[in-house]
């Protein structure tokens, strides 16, 4: 697989990452240790060196991923965050400096690895000044304990504020053919600093991959039960938007998830995705978006049924809206 550069500060990664996620978290039961073992070490032997966790996924996410890469520690890059407090989504957010050291020596403790490649703060926290959170990861770097910088959902002011004390590397936001808020709200600053993106759910949460209908079962702890877009009337809507995506995919020969990572793939040379799976089939399917080259006509046909669908429904509840893009 071919590699993409985050940032001015020399990280290189594979075109395409694995969001580690939904193995253990978010999208109800966690697979199999075992499981979630093969399948990262599958997408390493398919050229996947760019492995995404956190500390919110919780401690079987992280050990996972640690067990997982420790043939090939050296080979790959592990991006996690901190900025919840006591590491869960419902307690709020806690960026304080000493958290933040705390948050970093327990995920290196998880992973059973001296460093981190990329560390994020997962929301901005507007109890604590960007500066301090910036200052306290500049340390970390310095101490060589973290290798790069991040942000996960931050606006433009956050990010260069936050630029101004350590260079920052990457953006992780959400990104998809059904999500486009950021090239209007953070490119342009992205594009100006050198800064990478990489979009978490290029698939929609599943949505994009055609897959899922009114009729598919969420478990009661899959978070996506309660988003507004998954609710029947706005799935019915939006459902337009996988007839033009079908329409593409059989051009080339592919699946709409491959369409919807070629799409993300094509928009920047700077943009790097991190799909996640917990099966391998879906695993290779998504990987072999990196090898589809959509044609300018093809790009304008879904820039034109963009412009003709509104995609109906907020992508995450109020309170979550309330945490992103400060």
């Amino acid at each position: 697989m071919q590699s993409r550069t985050l940032g001015t500060q020399g990280l290189s990664v594979s075109a395409l990452g694995l969001g580690c996620m939904n193995m253990t978290y978010g999208y109800g039961k966690a697979i199999p240790e075992a499981d979630g073992i093969a399948l990262i070490r599958r997408a390493f032997e398919l050229g996947v060196q760019f492995f995404d966790t956190a500390e919110a996924y919780g401690e079987a996410n992280e050990r996972l991923l640690g067990k997982a890469v420790a043939p090939f520690r050296e080979e790959v890059v592990i991006a996690t965050k901190f900025g919840f407090k006591n590491g869960i989504v419902a307690d709020g957010l806690d960026s304080r400096p000493e958290r933040i050291r705390a948050v970093v020596e327990q995920s290196l403790a998880r992973m059973n690895t001296d460093y981190i490649d990329l560390l994020y703060q997962h929301r901005v926290d507007p109890a604590v000044p960007m500066e301090e959170v910036a200052g306290a990861v500049k340390d970390l770097i310095a101490a060589g304990k973290v290798r790069y910088f991040g942000l996960s959902e931050a606006g433009a002011d956050a990010i260069r504020r936050a630029h101004a004390v350590q260079p920052v590397s990457a953006l992780q936001s959400e990104y998809s053919l059904w999500w486009r808020e950021p090239e209007a709200a953070v490119f342009p600053v992205l594009r100006e600093l050198g800064i990478g993106f990489v979009p978490f759910s290029p698939l929609g949460k599943g949505f994009l991959t055609g897959a899922m209908t009114t009729d598919t079962p969420l478990a009661d702890d899959d978070f996506r039960k309660n988003l507004p877009r998954f609710q029947k009337d706005a799935m019915r809507h939006n459902a337009a938007l996988l007839e033009v995506m079908d329409a593409v995919a059989r051009r080339h020969g592919a699946t709409k998830a491959q369409i919807a990572l070629a799409w993300v793939l094509a928009q920047q040379p700077w943009i790097v995705p991190i799909p996640g799976t917990t099966k391998q089939h879906r695993l290779e399917e998504n990987l072999t978006a990196a090898n589809i080259a959509l044609t300018a006509a093809d790009l304008g046909e879904l820039d034109d049924a963009l412009r003709r669908i509104e995609i109906v429904g907020h992508r995450y509840t109020a309170a979550s809206q309330r945490m992103v893009n400060r």
